[in-house]
């Protein structure tokens, strides 16, 4: 027992509210501050149950609480937060200790409660805006990550990591350096030199290419922030936004823009000099140079043409569609069979091939016959289409007798080619092809020898769908 009377020990916690309990719960002693705090005067509190007071989801951890210290033997002391009413029936939230120390002048538990409603009200805001934030990490398309100061400990990233970059989140924290592994390795050395920026306490904005499953095919946009505590880099955060499609249009209009001033202009030579012969010298072979005319107007309306095309094909947004690659082979064979009689066109291809792919795929077919027709020199064109399936590609391989395609045009071909010199190409019309494939996902093989070229496309399978 205390040697200190009841009024001692109550004076301690003033600025509390302070009750004292029976072991049944009831109030045998209220002091002055609960008024202030609850709105009651004391004595409309003394006699009730503390419990029937408590908001009904804590009540029964309360009573709980309190029933332990009520039956412990030895010391023990606890606290509890809750919601108790207040005289206006509003909710006020209580921070109460109550301990198994009694007196016999007090005859009950003391407990001594604080108001806490604004420290609850703060951490309750704080954990819905971290809830918020974790339901938007795991929706954004964007990837947000931090690291400690020196990379070698992940702190956060979200699972749009694994869709960008192609590698798992569970690899990331394992071993931070395994980041790199995800990068175009000719663009490792200036991350490598921004990661070192970031962690000087430089920040950075860069772009680069990532994801191996795709090829490195996919630029990310990267912002990094350094976190300086007492000057000393402790995080670095940022995010990475996959920028592809952005970087795959200002591409394309390059070369559009070049191409088009170079052929346009090459035409139009043609035109003006055939039309200054024929006006300075009215001796001159007219029929001649209205043929150069003429085929120098059909080159620009064709080019006019097939640029027409590609500008709907890549303003469009990116969409997802399949095509069936042997309807599509059919119906270029038969069209151009008839346009091209003296060409012998064959394909060996299976029922069906569905790709996940544009329709403007059956146009980058028609394209590689056209091309294989117009460039042949050794006689009877002849193109043979064949159609491979394996569990997750559908290869289409175009092989004709026609003349190797020319580096600068296996360049494009393939997408190699240095996107401002575009002086030398045939024409749109291997733009296409490489363009149509790359935005379905696949790629482009191109082999050449004595007996004529081999065009390979390897093109994503759709996925069986359910009626």
């Amino acid at each position: 027992m205390s040697d200190s009377g009841p009024s001692t020990l109550l004076l301690e916690y003033t600025q509390d509210k302070i009750a004292v309990l029976d072991e049944s719960g009831t109030y045998t002693y209220v002091n002055a501050a609960a008024e202030p705090i609850l709105g009651y005067e004391p004595a409309a509190l003394v006699g009730t149950n503390a419990f029937e007071h408590i908001h009904p989801e804590e009540r029964e951890t309360v009573q709980d609480a309190f029933g332990s210290v009520v039956e412990s033997e030895a010391f023990q002391a606890t606290t509890s937060t809750y919601r108790h009413r207040a005289s206006d029936g509003s909710w006020v939230w209580l921070e109460s200790r109550m301990s198994n120390v009694t007196d016999t002048e007090l005859e009950g538990y003391v407990v001594s409660s604080r108001v806490v409603t604004d420290r609850v009200e703060a951490e309750r805001a704080r954990i819905e805006s971290q809830e918020r934030l974790a339901e938007l990490a795991d929706t954004t398309d964007d990837v947000l990550w931090m690291f400690d100061g020196d990379w070698e400990e992940l702190l956060f990233c979200n699972p749009a990591y694994e869709t960008v970059y192609g590698r798992s989140v569970e690899e990331l924290e394992a071993d931070p350096q395994n980041f790199f592994e995800s990068i175009y390795p000719p663009d490792r050395e200036s991350v490598r030199a921004a990661l070192e920026q970031l962690s000087a306490g430089e920040r950075v904005d860069m772009e680069y290419r990532v994801n191996p499953t795709t090829g490195y095919n996919r630029w990310v946009w990267v912002q990094g922030e350094p976190i300086v505590r007492d000057g000393e880099v402790v995080r670095i955060a940022g995010f990475s936004r996959d920028v592809t499609y952005r970087r795959r249009r200002e591409r394309q209009l390059a070369v559009l823009d070049n191409f088009l001033r170079h052929n346009i202009r090459n035409q139009l030579t043609v035109v003006i000099g055939s039309a200054d012969t024929l006006e300075s010298n009215p001796a001159a072979d007219v029929k001649t140079h209205a043929a150069m005319i003429r085929r120098a107007g059909e080159g620009l309306l064709e080019t006019a043409e097939k640029q027409r095309d590609i500008v709907e094909m890549l303003t469009e947004k990116p969409r997802t569609a399949t095509t069936d690659m042997v309807g599509a082979i059919q119906g270029v064979t038969g069209r151009l069979g008839d346009q091209y009689p003296e060409a012998d066109i064959e394909h060996s291809l299976p029922k069906t091939a569905i790709v996940d792919g544009p329709g403007e795929l059956e146009c980058a077919i028609a394209e590689l016959v056209e091309n294989a027709i117009h460039h042949n020199d050794r006689g009877t064109p002849r193109v043979r289409i064949t159609v491979e399936s394996t569990d997750d590609r559908i290869e289409v391989t175009v092989d004709d007798t026609a003349a190797p395609i020319p580096e600068y045009d296996r360049n494009v071909l393939l997408g190699d080619h240095e996107m401002s010199a575009v002086n030398h190409s045939r024409g749109c019309g291997l733009w296409l092809v490489y363009w149509t494939v790359d935005l379905a996902g696949g790629t482009i093989k191109h082999t050449a020898d004595e007996r004529g070229n081999t065009v390979t496309l390897s093109l994503p399978r759709a996925s069986e769908r359910e009626d």
